[in-house]
């Protein structure tokens, strides 16, 4: 038996206990994270973990107080959450887009952490007609209850897709026919010198370290936001918001 606790203001549910996780990976549950106590043993907890490798699960070895502030059941030092929404896959959801006649314009998050920002980012795509955004399993923020509630109900409103790299969703567009901006300081070009009217897809990097260098490499085009102030940089949901609201105006013009 799977034991677990489910909110309905937050649309998120968390499953407790290792063997009930055991079972709750091996039946298919679209799990997004699971929190595991750091330094914890024992065979149970050795068959759990060699599961979340063989399935490429997102996982976290935190301390025992974290697994508290997430259950208050005992938890047997193993906590995981499943998502509030089902992902999509990239090559149904590029190849529908495509069908559809819509110019597409994709979403790429390369290991955001901040959940506040994945879900303002979210929110703001929803309202510029993303096609879908696609994320990373691993390192970054979970889809969780306050994804929900910062997308503001965005979340069951546009498409997600998981992929084991960003690098994969990247090759995947360019042999679709659509160009990969990436949004980075690193360049001269700002996005009012790039076009965004063809199929695109922008890529956006993390709060601290921005886009992954490998990344960066293989993207077609580099922008940035022009900055008039002191301060280097804006909020990765804020600067998402800036790129977004370009494309719409270049495809309005």
């Amino acid at each position: 038996m799977v034991f677990y606790t489910f909110d309905p203001m937050e649309k998120e549910t968390t499953i407790f206990g290792i063997r009930a996780i055991i079972e709750a990976i091996k039946s298919g549950e679209n799990i997004d994270k699971i929190f595991l106590q750091k330094g914890l043993k024992g065979d149970l907890f050795t068959e759990l973990e060699q599961l979340i490798r063989q399935e490429r699960l997102n996982a976290s070895y935190v301390p025992f107080e974290k697994l508290n502030r997430l259950s208050k059941k005992n938890h047997q030092g193993a906590v995981a959450q499943i998502a509030p929404i089902s992902f999509y896959d990239i090559e149904d959801l590029v190849l529908n887009v495509i069908e559809s006649g819509k110019t597409p314009l994709f979403l790429l998050l390369d290991q955001l952490s901040d959940v506040r920002n994945f879900g303002a980012i979210i929110r703001t795509a929803e309202c510029t007609g993303v096609s879908g955004i696609i994320i990373q399993k691993k390192g970054g923020a979970p889809v969780n209850g306050d994804t929900v509630k910062t997308s503001a109900g965005a979340i069951f409103k546009i498409p997600i897709c998981k992929v084991d790299h960003i690098k994969d969703a990247v090759f995947h567009m360019q042999a679709s026919g659509i160009k990969v901006i990436a949004a980075t300081e690193k360049t001269d070009n700002t996005i009012y010198d790039v076009s965004f009217n063809e199929p695109c897809a922008i890529i956006m990097g993390s709060e601290g370290k921005g886009i992954n260098p490998s990344v960066l490499k293989v993207a077609d085009e580099k922008a940035k936001l022009p900055i008039l102030g002191e301060i280097e940089s804006l909020n990765v949901s804020v600067a998402c918001g800036a790129f977004l609201y370009e494309a719409v105006r270049q495809r309005r013009l």
